[in-house]
Order: structure tokens, then sequence, then C-alpha cells
């Protein structure tokens, strides 16, 4: 009777003979399924995309908007920004844009400059002096002094307004003060209060400003 041992090497011999009988089937198999598994990794859908209007190079403050201006990104839907512009082309920008940055309501002239600033509205004021207002930049803080023309005095109209845009010089060409002066034109925002108080000094009064903190 054949011991332990020697059942055991018979049964891993036919094993070994089974498994080289079948060889060139098991490589044609391994074969399949590694072919099949290239096959779906290529062909598998790409991940979702948004195309988004971006800026086709980098802008300055103040500039209108063209079509040359804008390109389009794709975007991962969880990374859209939120107040896309709809129509950007002829606004102007309230502040600089790089090359590749999405076109959002707070970066234009309009109502949407006041979303960035809770609890402040956007007024459009001239100042007479526009060397002097070409130093303003978007986000400086600044208090607006009005001083009579008569001499009576200067008083500050608005304390603390915040500079949210400054068009360029170009946009202002030709154009004067209520007081006959050149002018340029400068966004700013300021407490709902402030409003009326600005806007008739404006119309009166040369305005001026002073940095603040």
């Amino acid at each position: 009777m054949p011991s332990p041992r020697d059942r055991a090497t018979r049964l891993a011999g036919g094993v070994r003979r089974a498994v080289l009988r079948r060889r060139r089937l098991l490589a044609a198999l391994l074969t399949a399924v590694a072919v099949g598994t290239g096959l779906h990794a290529t062909t598998a859908p790409p991940p979702a995309r948004v195309a988004v209007v971006v800026a086709a190079h980098d802008l300055p403050s103040g500039a209108v908007v063209t079509e040359a201006d804008l390109t389009t990104a794709a975007f991962a839907p969880g990374s859209v920004p939120s107040g896309l512009a709809d129509a950007p082309v002829g606004r102007t920008l309230a502040g600089p844009l790089r090359a590749g940055e999405p076109v959002t309501d707070v970066r234009l002239v309009g109502p949407g400059l006041a979303a960035g600033h809770p609890g402040l509205t956007a007024v459009p004021v001239r100042l007479p002096d526009a060397a002097m207002a070409g130093l303003l930049r978007a986000g400086d803080r600044i208090d607006l002094v009005a001083s009579d023309p008569q001499g009576s005095g200067a008083r500050t109209v608005a304390a603390g307004a915040v500079v949210v845009a400054v068009p360029r010089v170009a946009d202002d060409a030709g154009t004067t003060t209520a007081a006959g002066l050149p002018g340029r034109l400068v966004v700013v925002g300021v407490p709902p209060g402030d409003m009326e108080p600005l806007a008739d000094a404006s119309v009166r009064y040369f305005l001026t400003f002073a940095y603040t903190h």
C-alpha cells in the first residue's frame, strides 16, 4: 500500500501536469482579463465639468470688457463660484482681473458691487481733482469731505467710505463736475444714511477725500 507521502507526491504531480496541460488556456484567460480591464479604464466617461467664463488675460481695474477679453475654462461642479456675470461684455471692471479668473458680479461696476460690502450702498461720485482721484484703489477706505467754494468751511459727508471702483480716465473724457471743473468718477460704498448728504454735496460743493483706517 502506498504511503501517505507517496500519495501526496502523486497528487501534486497530477495537479502539476493538469496545470501544464491547461497553461495556454489560463494564459489566454489572464490576457483577456487584462485587456478587458484596460478597455474599461480607457472607455470610462471623463469627470463632469462646467464651462465658466473667465478672463483671457490680465485686465486692469476700470477696463471695459470686450469679447476678446473672455474665454471659457472647465470647472468641477463643486468649484464653480457663485454670482457669475450673465453678460459681462460692455461692462466696466470694478477691480483688476487675473487671467483665468471667473467673471463675477462683484468684479463689475453695477448693483453687484454692494454684495461684497454688506450694509453698504454703491454710490458714484465725481471728484473734481482727477489726478487725486487717480491715487485711489478699490478697497481703500476714505472720508469724503465737502468744501464750500464760497469759503464757508468744509465738512465730512461720508466717513469710512469704501472705494469699490475707479473707472479709467478715458471713460470720463470731456466731463466736468457741476461746478464746471474736470473730474473723475469714483464708486464708493457708504451706509444708506449717507447717500442723500453725499449726493447733495456732490452737486453743490467741491469733494475731496482723506484716507482713513
